[in-house]
């Protein structure tokens, strides 16, 4: 298993779109080139995408981010899904946390991982019960 930083919807929008959002995007960038100098895996959970993706306009940037080499859509699997299910039901979450939950549960397919985010709280409350998951608040 390896090092991943994994890219929350805020994350992900802040990286693809940074002149609308110019602190968040200052912030992730820098996370971002931190995670290449080390090497880390950078993944994006599939279902980040749902949140993401908004008809050709907003889809171009998202596209271009996740054409860079380095980053990589994490296909969504049953145990995945599974798991993150289990996480909201730990975490006594609704469903209407699923894709906070699908984030942690691709982060604990890593050895270590970092999640970027812009919903830190929630992560931090799915993501608890796990030493090898940071959480860093973009």
């Amino acid at each position: 298993m390896a090092e991943a930083l994994i890219l929350d919807s805020e994350a992900v929008n802040a990286l693809a779109q940074p002149r609308e959002r110019k602190a968040l995007a200052s912030r992730a960038a820098t996370v971002l080139r931190f995670a290449f100098e080390r090497r880390a895996l950078i993944r994006v959970p599939a279902p980040v995408l749902a949140e993401v993706c908004r008809g050709t306009r907003f889809d171009a940037a998202v596209n271009h981010l996740l054409n860079n080499r380095g980053i990589c859509v994490f296909e969504l699997t049953r145990a995945v899904a599974q798991q993150a299910g289990h996480l909201l039901a730990r975490s006594k979450l609704s469903s209407a946390h699923a894709v906070d939950a699908f984030v942690v549960a691709t982060a604990l397919q890593f050895e270590t991982a970092l999640i970027a985010t812009g919903d830190p709280a929630d992560i931090r409350r799915l993501a608890a019960p796990f030493s090898r998951i940071g959480v860093l608040a973009l």
